[in-house]
């Protein structure tokens, strides 16, 4: 039987009909909304690729079942910033160049926005803390971290 699942998707009301109540937040974004800034990497909750802000939390949407987040509100890549109007993460990760590969850069990103949501200018040692979680593969750790510190000069 069909579960319909109400939530807030970057700051739109949407319902999703589900046959799997199981089924989780990451596959509804991709295949449902055709977000694509959350990614599937390791399907484990191990990589980061997938995080999304779960009222203003970063969660893991390849392990959180859709049906624990109706009625609450997700933010994705897509929600934070535009290719015209980028979040100042996302902005700072640009001017910096922290990017290389990508596969990490939705984890990344949505780490950051979150950190520096309650800390306005994190250590180093904070930054690595809120960022540990994310796998990098293309080893662009001290760009990431430099843009991390951008950010939180120009928000």
């Amino acid at each position: 039987m069909p579960t319909s699942v109400s939530l807030d998707v970057n700051g739109r009301a949407v319902t999703i009909e589900v046959d799997d109540p199981g089924m989780p937040l990451l596959y509804a974004l991709r295949d449902n909304l055709e977000l694509k800034g959350p990614r599937f990497g390791c399907g484990l909750g191990q990589c980061g690729t997938c995080a999304v802000l779960l009222d203003g939390e970063p969660v893991l949407s390849c392990e959180t079942p859709l049906t624990k987040v109706a009625n609450k509100k997700v933010v994705t890549l897509e929600g934070l910033g535009s290719p015209e109007q980028p979040s100042p993460v996302q902005r700072a990760f640009i001017d910096e160049q922290a990017a290389q590969c990508g596969y990490c850069l939705n984890g990344m990103i949505i780490h950051a926005t979150a950190l520096l949501a309650k800390t306005k200018n994190p250590t180093v040692p904070e930054i690595k803390k809120a960022l540990a979680d994310n796998l990098c593969r293309c080893g662009t750790h001290l760009r990431i971290i430099r843009a991390v510190q951008r950010a939180a000069r120009n928000a």
